[in-house]
């Protein structure tokens, strides 16, 4: 048989791990593949880039989105458990799983919420209407694709980076500041200073090549729940008059407060950045820090200077 759709594959995953024990990858992808009949030859094919076979893409964004909604974890890589959640559900055992049925979950709405939103501004739509592509010109589908895309790797990239130690974070923010162009090409035009009661101050970066000037940084690998409030903002500007810094930056896996932000603009002695774990993640991708690029798609158009009167 032809291999599934993903949203079609998400009852034989939820039973496939029904057991609670902890699941490879290759165990999962064995046992949908044996539920839906897909032959070793089907699993050999190739998407259209040529660089993953297509069941095994398919799996991983069923994977994804019963992530999204907290019917599944991967408490390390490769490795997927079934939720608490994930266990009523296999329990009551309803006739159909899908993505209709998934928007019952908050997390999984404030997922597609993020990631279908178009570049001009319209509304997002439901996912159940995401795969359905009347009313949209191909061009709308492929963004609405690459978003979709890329907010799954941003949510990927911040699972990571919560796997590893705050040193590793820290040295991750400084790696990723030198990727953005800051420190010029000097060697070392980065540091991490961040030891237990360093006063708040994590990272150290020149702002241009010669050094004329410096920014001081605070790096917290927090839970992605956490909100940080004004006392942590107004904590770190004590931190950075301490050494005499006119420029900080607080960067961080959680979200910032309206408060802490608004503390942060109030700022007129000292300018003070503040980067949730969202925007980490985009600026991750934006600058190739933690990630590899997959496929490139060319999009072309007809050209018009070409077929002009003076070609005719």
């Amino acid at each position: 048989m032809a291999i599934p759709k993903y949203d079609a594959m998400y009852k034989s995953l939820l039973a496939c791990l029904r057991d609670m024990q902890q699941h490879s990858k290759k165990e999962v992808l064995d046992k949908i593949a044996a539920d839906f009949s897909v032959t070793a030859e089907e699993r050999q094919l190739l998407l259209p880039s040529g660089r993953q076979r297509l069941f095994d893409n398919r799996v991983g964004w069923t994977i994804t989105y019963l992530k999204k909604a907290g019917l599944v974890i991967s408490p390390k890589r490769g490795i997927y458990q079934l939720t608490e959640e994930g266990k009523k559900v296999v329990d009551a055992d309803p006739p159909v799983v899908d993505n209709t049925y998934l928007e019952r979950y908050d997390s999984f709405k404030q997922f597609v919420s993020a990631q279908v939103t178009s570049g001009n501004g319209q509304q997002p739509q439901s996912v159940t209407g995401a795969d359905d592509l009347s009313g949209q010109t191909p061009q709308d589908a492929l963004d609405a694709a690459y978003q979709q895309i890329n907010q799954a790797l941003a949510d990927d990239i911040l699972s990571e980076i919560m796997q590893k130690e705050s040193a590793f974070f820290e040295r991750l923010v400084v790696q990723l500041l030198e990727h953005m162009g800051y420190g010029g090409s000097v060697e070392h035009a980065g540091q991490v200073v961040g030891k237990s009661g360093d006063e708040s101050i994590d990272g150290i970066i020149r702002e241009d090549k010669l050094g004329f000037s410096m920014i001081y940084i605070q790096a917290k690998r927090w839970d992605r729940s956490t909100s940080i409030g004004r006392p942590e903002i107004q904590k770190f500007v004590g931190a950075l008059a301490g050494q005499g810094a006119s420029k900080g930056l607080f960067i961080t896996t959680a979200q910032f407060t309206k408060e802490a932000r608004e503390n942060a603009k109030k700022q007129h002695t000292t300018k003070v950045v503040l980067v949730d774990g969202d925007a980490l993640a985009k600026l991750m991708i934006e600058y190739n820090v933690g990630v590899s690029t997959q496929a490139v798609y060319q999009i072309k158009q007809l050209d018009i200077d070409f077929f002009g009167d003076e070609n005719g």
